[in-house]
């Protein structure tokens, strides 16, 4: 048999750009040193070939086509679920990503077991490990159903068949960058065989009626490895966030076609697994230290899950000429637009004075709702004055110095009282809107300069 034309060709590993040529600075996402050299068969076969040709399809009228409900798959994991927009999708494709070590195979694994004992049958598919090590683990999570079914192959043709015969409900594949396509001449986990294997995953997905769940390896940048263009293959894309020395994971969905991508799951590992936390709120704060300066609470909104953080802030008066500025958890532009702001609006001097932020417990908040609190964080540590313990704020702060209104003030403010706080720092617009009662205190500010005077008089 004659062998295939082999030729080199360059791949971008951040959008999937292909040249004939390396180049510094990729073309078509304008990211420097992306590009990375790969073998290919250009008499290789399309994605699929044979094995995989899916019926041929003729155009529906689209007034024709009746609408209903999407059938889900209950998990019975509710912080999973949330994330997914209420279960599993039939026929879905959802890529899990994160940093190694982080709980992706844990989680995966937990989910399988639970919808084995729900009658569901379930294929797991490890690329990394053998039977005996996921045994290990399955041990240590708990008991598994007779249809929870192990399969440890990267060669995607004998998968494919595996699939055809078994006919699960649900697929995992562990991870997705073993993975490899005896039409691709390239290695497993290049940029040819990543996207070919999600290709491949994908028809089956969608033409067996499957769900599949595949796991990706991230950068050093957080990104899955392999190209962008796997991202937008896929339905939903979910991150486990977090430091895998500590103890909590955040599961946050960055894009689902069925649901909501604002949504996060808030797990807490331990010997057995990770297990859900039902109070997100109460367990960040654990640990916060009482009348310490430029420590402040504030609400968040996750989705539609109301969420207290603590926000510690550090300000001291810089000892070289140009003063340090550092973040964690939240945009290091937007604390430094906040203090240009209190110095122009309120005479406030920070241009001097080194200044650190961290939102407490390693999550990252980007939502503007915060930028009241970080206010607050930086003036009570640049006065050396501690805030009531039992104060919560949040408000967006815009460039004139204004307290501009954010949505679901209610909710944010109910969540405070929940968990015992006794006055709520919010935009005086919102007061009208808030119902008053006598166990927490409504402080409503128009601008920062209202800020200073209420509360660091």
């Amino acid at each position: 048999m004659a062998k295939g034309k082999l030729t080199t060709v360059y791949f971008c590993q951040n959008c999937g750009y292909e040249s004939s040529k390396w180049m510094g600075q990729c073309p078509g996402c304008k990211q420097w040193n992306t590009l990375v050299e790969e073998t290919v068969d250009m008499s290789a076969r399309p994605t699929g070939g044979k094995s995989l040709s899916m019926p041929r399809t003729s155009p529906t009228v689209l007034a024709d086509i009746a609408v209903v409900e999407e059938t889900r798959i209950r998990t019975h994991i509710r912080e999973l679920d949330r994330v997914l927009g209420g279960g599993i999708v039939q026929g879905s494709l959802t890529l899990v990503g994160g940093d190694p070590g982080i709980g992706k195979s844990t989680i995966l694994l937990q989910m399988c077991r639970r919808l084995a004992q729900d009658g569901r049958k379930v294929l797991y598919i490890s690329g990394e490990e053998s039977p005996v090590q996921i045994k290990m683990r399955a041990d240590r999570i708990g008991h598994f159903e007779k249809n929870m079914l192990l399969l440890c192959e990267t060669n995607l043709d004998t998968i494919a068949e595996t699939i055809r015969e078994q006919m699960p409900q649900v697929v995992v594949v562990d991870s997705i960058q073993t993975m490899y396509s005896e039409n691709i001449s390239s290695a497993p986990g290049s940029v040819s065989q990543v996207r070919e294997s999600t290709g491949i995953l994908l028809q089956l997905a969608k033409g067996l009626t499957v769900s599949v769940f595949i796991v990706g390896h991230v950068t050093k940048e957080g990104t899955v490895a392999g190209p962008r263009v796997l991202e937008h293959m896929v339905d939903t894309v979910l991150y486990f966030e977090g430091d895998r020395h500590a103890s909590y994971r955040i599961l946050r969905s960055v894009k689902n076609r069925f649901g909501s991508t604002n949504e996060i799951g808030v797990f807490e590992m331990r010997e057995e697994g990770l297990v859900e936390v039902a109070n997100p709120s109460e367990y960040m704060l654990e640990g916060r230290p009482e009348g310490a300066c430029g420590s402040v609470v504030v609400c968040s909104l996750e989705g539609t899950r109301p969420l207290l953080i603590e926000i510690q802030a550090l300000v001291c008066h810089s000892n070289f000429g140009i003063p340090r500025r550092q973040t964690t958890g939240t945009d290091f532009n937007r604390v430094n637009l906040l203090m240009a702001v209190l110095e122009k609006r309120s005479g406030i001097q920070l241009s001097g004075c080194d200044a650190y932020v961290n939102i407490a417990g390693g999550l990252r908040v980007m939502e503007p709702a915060i930028d009241l609190g970080i206010v607050l964080a930086l003036l009570s540590s640049f006065r050396n004055v501690p805030l009531n313990p039992k104060l919560a704020a949040f408000g967006e702060v815009g460039l004139s110095g204004e307290v501009r209104s954010v949505s679901q003030a209610s909710m944010r403010v109910a969540e405070a009282q929940k968990l015992g706080f006794d006055t709520c720092v919010v935009p005086a617009v919102c007061v009208n809107g808030l119902q008053q009662n006598g166990n927490i205190k409504i402080l409503g500010v128009k601008n920062v300069q209202d800020v200073i005077d209420i509360l660091f008089r």
